[in-house]
């Protein structure tokens, strides 16, 4: 069953002179998660912060961190993240060698275990580990950057996996992430999405537009 829609801006958007104060701000502001993009400049074409970012970030929230890691191989780097305080950390298929074993790390080290799909991945690598994973990210753009343009058939990979979550027996988040803002959030809820991951569209106006603009990808603007 399609859960309560909540909302993680990615702080890729937010101003990096000054994390500890923005994540201060979105979290008054009504985010539910904190995303976290974490790039090493091999597995996508950026590179952005470790996991001494993230326990620095920690006290700043206590709203769950949501960390995505798009690097490889993942594997080493799972224990370091889960100690440094992620709530939720995510992992891609096409990151290391053996999917299942990596679900199986970030659930021996406390956190629960994410899988992101890219544009070009196929919705089977989901199903094959469905009874592992506590939240699936479809990617709606290339990762990599922010600001890009939301592809819209992202939308049929969130509708299959919808249907593959109801037909289990447990919750599992689906999350969306790249080009979500108040004009494509209703696209993606509508097709299954209850996570959405959303940057340009949060952290845009300066502090004291968060909450307008959450409120926004809500669809309560």
């Amino acid at each position: 069953m399609q859960q309560p829609v909540r909302l993680a801006p990615s702080i890729l958007a937010a101003d990096f002179a000054d994390l500890g104060a923005e994540v201060r701000a979105v979290d008054a502001a009504g985010a539910d998660y904190i995303h976290v993009d974490v790039m090493d400049g091999h597995f996508v074409p950026n590179i952005t912060i470790g996991p001494g970012v993230v326990a620095a970030l920690r006290p700043y929230s206590a709203k769950p961190f949501d960390v995505h890691l798009m690097i490889s191989p993942v594997d080493a780097y799972v224990p370091a993240f889960a100690e440094a305080g992620a709530d939720i950390i995510t992992v891609h298929p096409e990151a290391g060698p053996h999917l299942h074993r990596t679900l199986q790390l970030i659930h021996q080290h406390g956190a629960r275990a994410g899988v992101a799909i890219n544009p070009a991945t196929p919705v089977d690598r989901v199903a094959e580990v469905l009874d592992m994973a506590d939240l699936v990210l479809v990617m709606s753009v290339n990762p990599g950057f922010g600001g890009q343009r939301f592809l819209p058939r992202a939308c049929d990979k969130l509708r299959a996996i919808r249907s593959m979550i109801d037909g289990s027996d447990r919750h599992i988040d689906l999350e969306v992430d790249g080009g979500i803002n108040a004009e494509t959030a209703p696209e993606a809820v509508a097709a299954g999405a209850d996570v959405l991951v959303a940057g340009s569209a949060t952290f845009k106006g300066g502090r004291d537009a968060y909450a307008a603009n959450i409120a926004a990808l809500r669809g309560r603007g």
